[in-house]
């Protein structure tokens, strides 16, 4: 079962798509769903495959990791 909702889904694509990147260049690796704690489940990765770049970020109720995301894509942290 995923953790990521739909909507936080969808921004990620959208995100990609903004700046033409490839959605297929990356991977999205949850963790498992034992390890819920309140909530806020950690998300395993997410990995730019060309690059093999990964950054780890938390999923759940009141995260924001498709902004973590974002942000760190402008700083160049996946390549």
């Amino acid at each position: 079962m995923s953790v990521i909702a739909p909507d936080e889904k969808a921004d990620f694509l959208a995100i990609l798509a903004r700046r033409r990147l490839e959605a297929n260049d990356f991977l999205v690796q949850e963790a498992d769903t034992s390890d819920i704690v309140d909530d806020v489940y950690p998300l395993q990765g997410i990995v730019r495959q060309s690059t093999r770049k990964e950054r780890e970020y938390r999923v759940g109720h009141g995260t924001h990791w498709t902004t973590e995301f974002e942000q760190d894509l402008n700083k160049g942290a996946f390549g």
